[in-house]
């Protein structure tokens, strides 16, 4: 069996046991989008089945989207929730610069989006500046109070679900380097288009074939994408502060 492995000698306690809850997590839902296989795992390092990649079609996509929705209705105990058999803070972020994140149920969305994900992420932020702090800080607010909260139910999510996350195979789709945790399904679909994804509207066209969105989900993708994106600036500087501030704007023109 030909197989993978991912290493790093000084990951942080947990990082690839947490990988593991994840991926089987995941990969626990009949019909979901299967998971990279785990062949076993220890403290610096995670072995995986390897996987041989091809060109992803329509079809494929459109098959990926109708398992990201089965696999999101899967569901979670709450947003922030970790993946089954996983105790303690998650990961996000580049092997060899993962960052901390909390996995702590909530019963509500915004709550759990302000105070677990963008504030401990804008902390570190050096490169917003004041005047993207204040507006990041309003969005902050808004969320806080429940602007953007719904009647959904705490989704099972992938969590770091960028294009480089998703991997084409004769098999279709299959999803590794997860940050597992129970959120709001809107927040896969907007990382999927945060850096592109082959054929995202065939993708979007299987999700919504399963499970179809609320009106205005298009218009809500900056403010999924505002985490993920305070991450980069935290990870790779100013460059990505402007776009960061960006997505913040927009998420304050929601209604």
């Amino acid at each position: 069996m030909s197989e993978f492995v991912k290493r790093r000698l000084a990951a942080p306690d947990g990082f690839f046991a947490c990988e593991a809850a994840g991926l089987a997590w995941l990969s626990s839902v009949p019909g979901g989008v299967p998971c990279g296989r785990v062949l076993h795992y220890g403290d610096t390092s995670l072995t995986l089945q390897r996987l041989d990649s091809v060109p992803p079609s329509p079809e494929a996509a459109t098959t990926f989207g109708r398992r990201l929705a089965i696999t999101h209705n899967a569901g979670a105990p709450g947003f922030g929730a970790p993946p089954a058999g996983w105790q303690g803070a998650g990961f996000f972020g580049p092997l060899d610069q993962p960052l901390s994140m909390s996995l702590v149920a909530s019963d509500c969305w915004g709550r759990f989006y302000a105070d677990e994900r963008l504030v401990p992420m804008l902390e570190q932020a050096k490169g917003i500046g004041p005047v993207g702090w204040t507006v990041i800080d309003e969005l902050i607010d808004r969320c806080r109070q429940g602007d953007f909260d719904d009647d959904d139910v705490p989704a099972r999510l992938h969590g770091d679900l960028w294009s480089g996350n998703v991997m084409w195979t004769d098999a279709g789709a299959v999803l590794i380097d997860p940050a597992a945790h129970g959120g709001h399904r809107e927040t896969d679909l907007a990382m999927l288009a945060l850096f592109g994804c082959p054929h995202l509207e065939a993708v979007y066209a299987g999700y919504q074939s399963v499970h179809p969105l609320r009106d205005g989900w298009r218009n809500r993708i900056p403010l999924h994408q505002l985490y993920p994106l305070l991450a980069h600036v935290v990870l790779f500087g100013t460059g990505y502060a402007s776009q960061t501030v960006r997505a913040a704007r927009d998420a304050l023109d929601l209604n």
